[in-house]
């Protein structure tokens, strides 16, 4: 039997995830956040970056704003579409983000820039995960481009539904791992 393609993957787990029924995801995003608040990792962190989730992604909503309240400096994605960049904008409040043109927060404006090094956590999105810490994203690429030359290692976390952690998957040279992977069931650390 032939392996399945990115492309087949991640149309495949990601069917699966737009059908969860909203009270199932609520816990299951309930339980991955607070699998995430009790790691040292994060209590450890001072600089965040994450992704705003969309529509059936594992939330981060709640976990941006926990994180404000605790004290911690939240960067998020903002894309240049022409150059394919991204750049991570620091945000002190949900206020501070507007819908793009495909209904995608992000930050309003460009100035409170970080140094990608200076991350101490990076939440990265996906369709699919593996146990070795590789990852299917949605194609683009840009968080493979934003990570290619960051010096920090042990501080790239997943967070997905169990569904979408698969064994050993089919992925690029240039394709980005984390090092941890965070489901409603289990907190896989990437060997």
């Amino acid at each position: 039997m032939r392996k399945m393609s990115k492309k087949e993957l991640r149309d495949k787990v990601l069917l699966i995830r737009d059908n969860l029924n909203a009270k199932e995801k609520i816990e299951k995003d309930n339980n991955i956040l607070s699998k995430l608040l009790n790691t040292e990792l994060y209590k450890n962190s001072t600089n965040i970056f994450t992704y705003i989730s969309y529509g059936s992604e594992v939330d981060t909503k709640e976990l941006i704003n926990k994180s404000l309240k605790n004290g911690k400096k939240i960067f998020v994605p903002k894309t240049i579409k022409e150059s394919r960049e991204m750049k991570a904008i620091n945000i002190t409040s949900l206020e501070n983000l507007t819908k793009d043109k495909y209904g995608i927060l992000e930050p309003i404006s460009f100035d409170k820039n970080i140094d990608k090094n200076k991350l101490d956590l990076i939440i990265m999105p996906g369709s699919v995960f593996d146990s070795n810490g590789n990852r299917i994203g949605y194609g683009g690429g840009y968080y493979d481009r934003y990570l290619l030359d960051i010096y920090k290692e042990n501080n790239k976390v997943a967070l997905a539904y169990d569904f979408q952690v698969k064994d050993n998957l089919l992925v690029d040279e240039h394709d980005i791992k984390v090092d941890y992977i965070i489901t409603e069931k289990r907190l896989i650390k990437v060997k």
